[in-house]
């Protein structure tokens, strides 16, 4: 996988639910079995919701883009695992989270 570290930010591009433009923000990121996860307290920002409804989307790091497919999960050992790794040691990584994980399709 070409994403090196465990814990990074990155620039998730989703595209829009209604205008199906690209929307960019920038997110920690959390490498996890081979898997990409963004996650936030609640499914209510543009980010989460747009990668719901169109599941491509694009991840660039370090320069390198990558293509991706988003899931939510709804697993909650799943979302407390990334949201330990995402702050480790910290009191908010006991914070309830949701959610999306990203399969990588192939560096483009």
């Amino acid at each position: 996988m070409p994403i090196d570290e465990y814990r990074f930010r990155a620039i998730l591009i989703t595209k829009g639910r209604i205008t199906q433009n690209p929307h960019s923000v920038i997110l920690r990121g959390v490498k996890f079995q081979n898997k990409i996860y963004f996650s936030r307290h609640k499914p209510n920002s543009d980010w989460f919701k747009n990668a719901i409804e169109n599941p491509e989307v694009i991840i660039k790091y370090k320069e390198e883009a990558y293509q991706g497919n988003a899931k939510m999960i709804t697993d909650e050992k799943t979302n407390k695992k990334i949201s330990h790794l995402k702050y480790p040691g910290e009191s908010r990584a006991n914070e309830a989270r949701i959610s999306i994980e990203v399969t990588l399709d192939e560096q483009l």
